[in-house]
């Protein structure tokens, strides 16, 4: 199916108007990232689900943790639908591919699009558990060649060449900030700590190397993960309200690789030199992180939803 034709997405919106109420066609819209699937538990009363295989032109999530289907219902009074599961250029979509749900979910009337990730934490600040709002991205494989809005272009999906230098609202995350201030229970018993920065993306699926690392903090990064960029980009340009969390899951521990030079020296001197191996993060755990504070993060974006 043609990715650069309107007719395309409003296939796919149509069939789903056609799957749920009319009463239930949503405003708001949220992408769930790796084990944090569980938001659409919080939707409130009568659910409904679709798988994505059985919708036009979606394509299929294969990544643990991410169910694959859209859930339509209600939070906090107000008419949503989750994502359970995102789609990511490292499964062999392409970028337009990846981003398909967000122009559909604007032809069905979604407003506001908020985005959860896991991410990995660069700043040595953070602690794991914690959650990051996102104020601003670097796009790593936006600057060396490849961005979703690349081809043909259709003035039906915005501007040609949109300003992304505020993709993240400051309205919303004014809104997040004092739906997690005024939450006792968050703050107070589960010690939940709210940040702000900048996320990096990179293509994946590999875990970032030491080098790489090093770069991107002294960029300024503060989180580095394998998503979200390309949704948030596409929904800046076709006009929708953005604000996106990373749920830090892990914290990078800088380090350098181990100099075969140095280690042959010494061992032909007699000398002992120490190898250190810098602990690598895995998927698991990247998951068992994420169920650790999936409640706290439920609870979270349900306030927010109430106040936006």
């Amino acid at each position: 199916m043609p990715l650069d034709k309107i007719q395309t997405y409003q296939q796919s919106a149509d069939y789903i108007k056609g799957r749920i109420p009319s009463d239930y066609i949503p405003s708001i819209a949220i992408i769930c990232g790796s084990g944090l699937g569980g938001l659409a538990d919080t939707i409130e009363g009568e659910k409904f689900t679709i798988k994505y295989e059985e919708i036009p032109g979606f394509p299929a999530s294969t990544v643990v943790g991410h169910a694959g289907q859209l859930v339509f219902g209600k939070l906090s009074g107000k008419n949503i639908v989750c994502m359970q599961g995102r789609f990511h250029s490292y499964e062999g979509y392409s970028l337009k591919q990846c981003v398909l749900p967000v122009r559909v979910f604007r032809l069905l009337g979604v407003e506001t699009l908020i985005v959860t990730n896991a991410a990995g934490g660069l700043n040595q600040n953070f602690n794991v558990g914690d959650v990051m709002l996102l104020n601003d991205h670097v796009s790593l494989p936006g600057l060396v060649g490849t961005n979703p809005l690349m081809g043909k272009h259709s003035d039906d999906f915005g501007a040609r060449f949109p300003a992304v230098n505020d993709v993240y609202s400051l309205e919303l995350r004014k809104i997040a900030v004092r739906a997690w201030l005024k939450n006792s229970y968050l703050v107070n018993e589960r010690k939940l700590v709210l940040r702000e920065g900048t996320y990096a993306w990179i293509t994946g699926p590999c875990f970032e190397t030491d080098a790489e690392c090093r770069m991107l903090s002294k960029m300024e990064c503060d989180v580095v993960g394998m998503s979200t960029v390309p949704e948030t980009v596409v929904a800046k340009q076709i006009g929708m309200q953005v604000l996106s969390f990373s749920l830090v899951t892990d914290i990078v521990k800088f380090g350098y690789p181990a100099r075969a030079l140095d280690i042959v020296k010494a061992e032909l001197e007699g000398k002992h030199v120490e190898q250190v191996k810098v602990q690598e993060t895995t998927h698991e755990e990247v998951l068992a992180a994420a169920a650790a504070r999936a409640l706290d993060l439920q609870i979270l974006v349900k306030d927010i939803v109430r106040d936006i």
